[in-house]
């Protein structure tokens, strides 16, 4: 019998013992599947079936969808009967993934978590899907999206604690892989909605740098900062998918050169929107990894932290009203009010306003990789959000720590840190430098194994 955990590539038990690895073989082949026979994946989705109508029902990952099973069953037998030979299966034959409902998927409805009639929305298949398919990958269904990407809460709960949030925009996908209800989804980021949902939810999220993952076919929130990435239960998993996803990706470079790691905790105003809690628990992870033989060092940078944030949101909010500017004078009555509010205040922006805030965009990249190389640090290490998630579904939760990464482009990987006292789960926030996400890879495996 399958079972999800067994596919985390990190750890295999041999003889007994869990042998931790700290690298994905050049194939990425995952065993249980790709050596695996028709009858046993069959049985696997059978077990799957009743755990996921438990767990949904609760906690509503995903979009409902009349059959879903029967069409898993139907598409699996498709699989195998397209790769009978196990030695040519592709690197991700079986693994089932979790789409984000503002990607188009062939035979799926695409809603955006909006009250729009689905016809508005169709396109051709997002490209990110289309690859994970010929990856050998199975989507298992839509997940739950606040409206069109932005803060109108969905209906998912925290796999943690039901009365506090999952994060947002990509609630569904961070939530369905912590229930164990797949092992990749995808999601995308526009100012925290992958790193947020991660650091809540207790899973492994990774934004890629800025373009690096296709987003054609995917409903925009704002092109200049519409980021596509992954979540899984590990860095490892996000790394696979990430391998067949990303832009001329180069497996040699996730390999560390170097003996010790040096990271830099972004000081000043930015740090100063964590919350006590946050803050000691942060600094905990600091000082453990500091006792492993990473270097850890503060390093002053943007003191201009608040205009930062100010020309972000007049980006987002310029060009959400530029997306929607057919559709909002038709279906504005059926838009959420957080949404209309964001329309509103966009479309009183003036071009010339828009043009000097996207250049802000290079400009802090340019910042942070500057001190990058002063100070001789080979990533930024921050919390993942301000602290836990916060109590109340009415609000997805400040993503105000992970808006400059996503402002400047640089990749980043979340990773979970611990607990507090409520078991709800903290998250540690890794930056690299612009287009090095492979290397940024090679940090991060080596910083969740010390974390382990």
């Amino acid at each position: 019998m399958y079972g999800l955990s067994a596919y985390c590539r990190c750890c295999l038990i041999v003889r007994g013992e869990k042998k931790f690895m700290m690298d994905i073989d050049n194939e990425h082949q995952v065993d249980q599947f790709a050596k695996g026979s028709l009858n046993d994946y069959l049985d696997y989705l059978s077990h799957l079936e009743n755990e996921f109508n438990e767990k949904d029902k609760k906690f509503v990952a995903f979009v409902s969808e009349d059959g879903r099973f029967e069409r898993l069953r139907n598409e699996a037998q498709v699989l195998f009967e397209n790769y009978p030979d196990p030695q040519k299966r592709p690197s991700m034959f079986g693994l089932l993934v979790g789409v984000k409902d503002i990607f188009h998927v062939s035979e799926h409805e695409t809603r955006a978590g909006s009250q729009l009639p689905q016809e508005v929305f169709q396109v051709e298949e997002a490209e990110s899907v289309r690859l994970l398919k010929e990856a050998g990958a199975l989507i298992i269904g839509k997940t739950v999206t606040t409206e069109f990407a932005y803060f109108a809460p969905g209906a998912t709960r925290n796999p943690h604690n039901v009365y506090h949030t999952p994060g947002g925009s990509s609630s569904g996908s961070a939530a369905a892989v912590s229930l164990d209800l797949c092992h990749i989804s995808l999601g995308t980021q526009t100012i925290g909605s992958i790193t947020r949902p991660a650091s809540f939810c207790g899973v492994t999220g990774y934004k890629p740098s800025y373009d690096r993952i296709s987003r054609f076919g995917v409903i925009p929130l704002s092109n200049s900062l519409d980021h596509v990435g992954v979540f899984a239960k590990d860095v490892s998993l996000t790394l696979l998918a990430a391998s067949n996803l990303v832009n001329s990706w180069n497996s040699t470079n996730t390999k560390l050169n170097k003996g010790s790691l040096t990271l830099g905790i972004p000081e000043g105003p930015y740090l100063s929107k964590v919350t006590d809690e946050g803050r000691v628990q942060f600094l905990a992870t600091c000082n453990r990894l500091a006792e492993s033989g990473v270097k850890v060092k503060p390093i002053n940078v943007m003191n201009d932290f608040d205009t930062i944030v100010e020309t972000h949101n007049l980006i987002v909010a310029a060009e959400v009203a530029n997306v929607h500017k057919e559709w909002f004078k038709l279906y504005q009555s059926i838009y959420h009010e957080k949404t209309v509010d964001l329309i509103l205040r966009g479309q009183a922006i003036s071009s010339d306003e828009l043009h000097v805030a996207r250049q802000s965009r290079l400009l802090l990249r340019e910042k942070l990789q500057k001190a990058m190389c002063l100070q001789q640090i080979d990533a930024w290490v921050s919390p993942g959000a301000p602290g836990v998630a916060p109590k109340g579904l009415a609000s997805t939760g400040d993503p105000i720590m992970n808006l400059p990464w996503t402002h400047s482009g640089l990749p980043t990987l979340a990773i979970p840190s611990g607990n507090n006292e409520e078991n709800l789960p903290f998250g540690l926030q890794l930056a690299g430098r612009f287009e090095e996400d492979e290397m940024l890879y090679g940090i991060a495996m080596e910083i969740e194994r010390l974390l382990a």
